[in-house]
């Protein structure tokens, strides 16, 4: 935050100054009590399980300059302690004013799966001729959103800002919060359908992200998703599809893979505007995140030539997809999250890398699926059953239902003479400890070998691969 006072914060939250000086200063909004930046603003969080207004003597040990509050009435401190009804829409109504006060660009970009990588890669493009603002992190909830709003400067040219939801209502919260210039929406699948209960509830949910949006908006849309291509921006806005197929305002024509990573030819269809594009990371589906980032650049004044450049600087974000080498050994880094989409690109990129040595795929549960979760984990056997992966340690009670298909496809082939799937020798192990797993790729992985982590954040593969990383 710049220029904003305590009294500026009662105002946009229509609270009450219970104690302290109106005039202080606050640069930062905080959640947690033990992280302050400088001039926090505290806000406790009221959680199921916990209420941090219980540590709101820490956050000022801290370095909270200020805090609010909805369990106090009264109270004398040198501190100012600013009463509300409830602290979570306060927090909301002052990325609300916040925003108002800003007057750049914001690119809102939602989402199933890719959301991060989306906006990294915009991000990245949009540098080619702007100073961005990015949401740092996963900071993309209804209580993440307001502090990144409230986080950019005014040397910010345009910001790129991701919106997620996990239940209904909140992407209606978050996008009067954000109020969106443009908005990105890459694909609908099936993450959150345990809360969300169908995928035309989630596009339904999704779609609320242009709440917020002005008339002349811009809607771009992933023309290759059997959902999404059927769908169009709100009256009096604009959709532009990005893709593969030949009906997307923006298309990818002419791919290959080049030691694995894409090279293609971006091509413009109102104007004619072509570039040949080539990716520093792996895997054909960042092609779609690709032309995204390329269709929002050229949409914001920047040619398809100089986004493609500036694509080439991308190396991918922490947790997805990255790549790394210790004692000889390629790790792909993918376990910040899983569903069976991305579970599925996961492994064609571990298909797909080059390596000299064997190939190897650590696959955890993938959470948040509802009832039909099983279906979905052995929807990724079949997918397994004819790739040339040595090695599958399958983590977890539902991951272990990957291996039983993979088990069943394979005898089934064997049954039918199917060419191909039988002659490729794999082992399959199940784990239910994290220990054991660590034990059992020590004891198998070699130099020249490749191994790929992919599962839902929730099982910790990050630990395995830190402890990989380090060792």
């Amino acid at each position: 935050m710049e220029d904003i006072t305590v009294k500026d914060i009662v105002k946009a939250c229509g609270g009450k100054l219970l104690c302290g000086n109106p005039e202080t200063i606050l640069t930062h909004i905080s959640i947690d009590s033990r992280m302050m930046k400088g001039d926090d603003l505290f806000v406790p969080l009221i959680g199921e399980k916990n209420d941090a207004h219980n540590y709101i003597h820490q956050a000022f040990e801290n370095g909270a300059k200020a805090v609010l509050t909805a369990r106090h009435s009264h109270m004398e401190s040198e501190k100012p302690w600013i009463q509300v009804e409830d602290t979570k829409k306060a927090l909301q109504a002052i990325g609300t004013w916040y925003r108002n006060r800003l007057s750049l660009p914001l690119i809102g970009i939602t989402g199933s799966v890719g959301k991060t990588t989306t906006r990294e890669m915009i991000g990245a493009a949009l540098a080619a001729k702007y100073k961005v603002y990015k949401t740092p992190g996963n900071s993309n909830s209804q209580v993440g959103v307001p502090i990144t709003i409230s986080e950019i400067l005014k040397e910010d040219e345009i910001g790129v800002i991701e919106l997620g939801i996990s239940e209904p209502g909140e992407m209606e919260r978050i996008a009067f919060v954000a109020k969106v210039d443009q908005a990105v929406v890459t694909n609908i699948g099936i993450s959150h359908i345990e809360q969300l209960g169908s995928q035309d509830n989630i596009c339904r949910e999704k779609f609320h992200i242009q709440d917020g949006m002005a008339e002349g908006g811009i809607l771009y849309l992933n023309g290759d998703d059997p959902i999404l291509v059927k769908q169009k921006a709100k009256t009096g806005c604009r959709t532009v599809y990005y893709g593969l197929g030949e009906h997307c305002d923006y298309q990818a024509s002419d791919i290959r893979l080049e030691k694995g990573k894409p090279v293609f030819m971006a091509i413009c269809r109102k104007g004619g505007e072509s570039a040949k594009v080539s990716l520093n990371v792996f895997g054909r589906h960042m092609i779609g995140n690709a032309m995204a980032a390329l269709a929002v650049a050229r949409e914001n004044g920047i040619s398809l030539e100089d986004g493609a450049r500036a694509l080439e600087k991308f190396c991918g974000y922490q947790g997805r997809q990255q790549i790394h080498e210790v004692n000889g050994i390629t790790i792909i880094d993918d376990s910040y999250n899983a569903s069976p989409v991305s579970m599925k690109a996961g492994i064609q990129v571990l298909c797909d890398i080059p390596a000299s040595g064997r190939k190897f795929a650590v696959l955890a549960d993938m959470k948040e699926l509802g009832s039909e979760a099983s279906s979905y984990h052995r929807e990724i056997g079949i997918f397994l059953a004819e790739k040339k992966i040595h090695g599958i340690a399958l983590y977890g009670e539902l991951a272990a239902q990957i291996g039983e298909a993979l088990n069943r496809q394979k005898e089934l082939a064997n049954s039918q003479k199917k060419e191909g799937m039988e002659e490729f020798p794999q082992e399959i192990c199940c784990f239910l400890e994290k220990e054991s797993l660590k034990k059992w790729l020590k004891a198998q992985l070699k130099s020249g070998d490749c191994v790929l982590f992919k599962g839902s954040n929730s099982m910790g593969l990050k630990t395995l691969v830190s402890a990989f990383l380090n060792q």
